[in-house]
C-alpha cells in the first residue's frame, strides 16, 4: 500500500497526464479526418429524366492518380437503363450542391466485392494504402462514408471501430432452412479472411475506407453489416457488427489498370 500522501500525488499525476495526452491524440484524429474527407465520394447512377436524377448507392474513396475510386462491387449496378441515358456517377464536394463526375468501371473483383471506377475531370486528393496484413485484433480504426446517403445533404460521417476478429468471410448457416442460393454460391468459393469490426455501419456506408486514425492509411473497405432479422433492421436495430474487405486486394485491381 502507498502512503496517503503518495497516493494523492499519483492521482494528481494521472489526471495531469490525461490533460496532456488526450488533447494531443484528439487533435491528431481531427487532422486525419480533415485530410481524408476530400477523398470520400458517393457512388451511384444519374438519369436526367428521373426524379430524383441521382440514385445514391454507396460510398467510395479516391486512390492512385486521383482519378480512380474504390467501392464495393455490390454498390455498382451491373445493368444500366441505357435507353434512357442512365450512367454511372461519382459525387464529390459537400453540402447541398455536390458535383457529379461521369464514371466508368475500370476493373471489378466480385469475389472480394471490390470495384474500381475511373472518373472524369480534375484529379481529387487520393488516400494511400497501408499493409492490411499488419492489422491486429484489438486495433482501433475509423471509417468515413455516407450512412444515410444524401438525405440531409452531402456530408460524410466518421465512425470508430475496433477490429474484434480476423475471420473467414464464410458465415455458416445454423440449419438447412437458412441456406439460400446466395449462401450456397458463397460456400463454393475459397474462403479468405476479413475484418470483423465492433462498430456500427449502415447500408450507405458500403465502400467506405477503413483507415488508421493517426496516419490515414487505408487498411480495408467496409462491405457489409450483420443484420438481425429482416434487412430493415440494419437501420432500425443495427447489430453493431460490421465487416470489411482487407485493402491488399485493391492492389490487384490497380495493377489491372496500370498494364
Amino acid at each position: 500500500m502507498f502512503p496517503a500522501r503518495f497516493a494523492s500525488r499519483i492521482r494528481s499525476f494521472g489526471i495531469f497526464g490525461l490533460i496532456l495526452v488526450t488533447p494531443l491524440w484528439a487533435s491528431e484524429l481531427v487532422k486525419t479526418i480533415e485530410d481524408v474527407k476530400p477523398s470520400i465520394v458517393g457512388v451511384g447512377t444519374v438519369q436526367r429524366t428521373r426524379s430524383p436524377a441521382v440514385n445514391f448507392l454507396g460510398t467510395g474513396f479516391v486512390l492512385d492518380d486521383g482519378l480512380h475510386v474504390i467501392t464495393n462491387a455490390h454498390v455498382v449496378p451491373e445493368i444500366l437503363d441505357i435507353a434512357n441515358n442512365e450512367s454511372y456517377t461519382v459525387i464529390t464536394g459537400k453540402g447541398k450542391k455536390p458535383e457529379l463526375r461521369a464514371a466508368t468501371i475500370a476493373a471489378i473483383d466480385k469475389d472480394h466485392d471490390l470495384a474500381l471506377l475511373k472518373i472524369s475531370g480534375e484529379a481529387l486528393p487520393a488516400m494511400r494504402l497501408g499493409d492490411a496484413s499488419k492489422v491486429r485484433e484489438g486495433q482501433t480504426l475509423i471509417f468515413t462514408g455516407f450512412p444515410i446517403g444524401m438525405v440531409l445533404g452531402f456530408y460524410p460521417v466518421t465512425h470508430r471501430a475496433m477490429v474484434s476478429s480476423i475471420t473467414p468471410i464464410i458465415l455458416p448457416a445454423h440449419n438447412s432452412r437458412q441456406l439460400n442460393a446466395k449462401m450456397i454460391s458463397q460456400l463454393q468459393k475459397a474462403a479468405y479472411a476479413v475484418f470483423q469490426l465492433d462498430g456500427t455501419a449502415y447500408p450507405g456506408s458500403s465502400g467506405s475506407p477503413l483507415y488508421d486514425p493517426d496516419t490515414g492509411l487505408v487498411y480495408g473497405v467496409i462491405n457489409m453489416v450483420f443484420v438481425k432479422g429482416k434487412k430493415e433492421a440494419a437501420l432500425s436495430n443495427p447489430s453493431g457488427i460490421t465487416y470489411a474487405i482487407p485493402g491488399n486486394y485493391i492492389n490487384d485491381l490497380l495493377k489491372q489498370v496500370s498494364k
